[in-house]
């Protein structure tokens, strides 16, 4: 391994969330697999074609530069690209020429795709995105009516591919009176467009969160981030999904596990400091192990002296200061050990694990922030 560390997908893990998903979301809808962030951490060179295989059509990212990754990985020609976020009116270009579609929310982007699609003679592919309540992106009602004569003046040179919008907090039930409304002012939006000749191929609102919260709100399409990767939203939501369900096993599988090696195994007598500084005295002669992978590699420094690996099925203790490119572990209990073993830093080893969740409350980090905050240098593994 010339890596200090690897990560592993479960292809047998990401069958089965697949499989969840697809009995969970109306029939008829279809999945667009929200691989923004890295696939949240999965790493896009990998996931995707992974993805493409299992049968995943398409896909959805935030910006054009992960756009550009994502297309270049595909291995099928019939799988579509959606772009959710910054485009730059230079990337439009390429967007169009490439058959891939994207948000529009302001009235520059509107005119800056129809007009390189004239100059291109190929139709821009465009979804429209409402302002319900996000207070993000969108057209609010006010630029909706501004935005219908904008339409159809261009409309020999777009193809309006979706209308679309946001839920905000869809996560949390606290939030539910102002996803209500977001629920009424999408539907007003869409109504005035379709009533002004401006029919959308297709309507998608939900991502993971409302897709479990909000079924009447499949529509034709449900962008799908977190849980395609194992993970819930929230408690919250996992919660909602139990509620009246009589098997109360989880169904959902972690895709990734990230593992190292001991560097080196040493031992260190009472009373002698661990690391930088004296945040660590050891209190008994103890034998210690060196990971190569420190705060530069995404495990952050706050688990210095509080978090936790696993090596040969055993829970050991971060000591000391975590540094930009190792950690020290206290493996005094650990019998059999030597340089080259395993270690676990977020997966399985024996009959222990150390969840992503775990280890994010730990680092006082959510799901999301951990995953894909996993530099992309790490080597992706896929595993059956």
């Amino acid at each position: 391994m010339d890596s200090t560390s690897y990560i592993e997908l479960s292809r047998e893990a990401y069958a089965n969330n697949l499989q969840f998903l697809r009995s969970l979301i109306k029939e008829g809808t279809r999945i667009s697999s929200v691989v923004k962030g890295n696939a949240y951490g999965h790493g896009i060179d990998d996931f995707v074609p992974m993805a493409e295989e299992m049968g995943v059509d398409h896909f959805s990212v935030y910006s054009a530069d992960e756009a550009k990754e994502v297309f270049d990985a595909f291995r099928k020609d019939e799988t579509e690209l959606m772009i959710m976020g910054f485009i730059s009116n230079e990337d439009i270009e390429w967007a169009i020429i490439n058959d891939i579609s994207f948000f529009v929310f302001e009235f520059d982007r509107v005119k800056s795709a129809a007009e390189t699609a004239k100059r291109l003679n190929k139709k821009a592919r465009i979804h429209i995105e409402l302002e319900t309540g996000m207070n993000r992106t969108g057209f609010d009602q006010e630029e909706v009516n501004r935005l219908i004569p904008i339409i159809k003046k261009y409309q020999s040179d777009l193809i309006i591919e979706g209308l679309c919008t946001h839920y905000a907090g869809a996560e949390s039930i606290a939030n539910y009176l102002r996803v209500e409304d977001q629920k009424k002012n999408f539907n007003q939006m869409a109504q005035l467009l379709v009533d002004n000749g401006i029919e959308p191929k297709t309507r998608h609102t939900c991502c993971s969160a409302a897709s479990i919260r909000l079924p009447e709100m499949h529509e034709d399409m449900v962008r799908i981030g977190i849980l395609q990767y194992g993970f819930w939203p929230s408690r919250e939501i996992f919660i909602e999904y139990l509620k009246g369900k009589v098997n109360k096993e989880e169904p959902l599988r972690r895709l990734i596990t990230w593992k190292s090696t001991v560097m080196s195994v040493k031992q260190i007598e009472m009373g002698e400091f661990v690391g930088y500084g004296t945040t660590y005295l050891a209190q008994r002669d103890m034998k210690i192990a060196i990971v190569p992978i420190g705060y530069s590699h995404g495990f952050s420094r706050s688990l210095s002296n509080t978090g936790r690996v696993l090596i040969n099925g055993f829970r050991v203790p971060v000591v000391g200061m975590v540094n930009m490119n190792n950690l020290a572990v206290d493996v005094s209990e650990v019998e059999e050990i030597r340089k080259a073993d395993e270690v676990t830093l977020i997966g399985k080893s024996g009959d222990v694990d150390i969840s992503v969740a775990s280890f994010g409350e730990l680092s006082d980090q959510l799901n999301y922030e951990l995953l894909t905050r996993l530099p992309t240098k790490i080597p992706r593994i896929i595993k059956d």
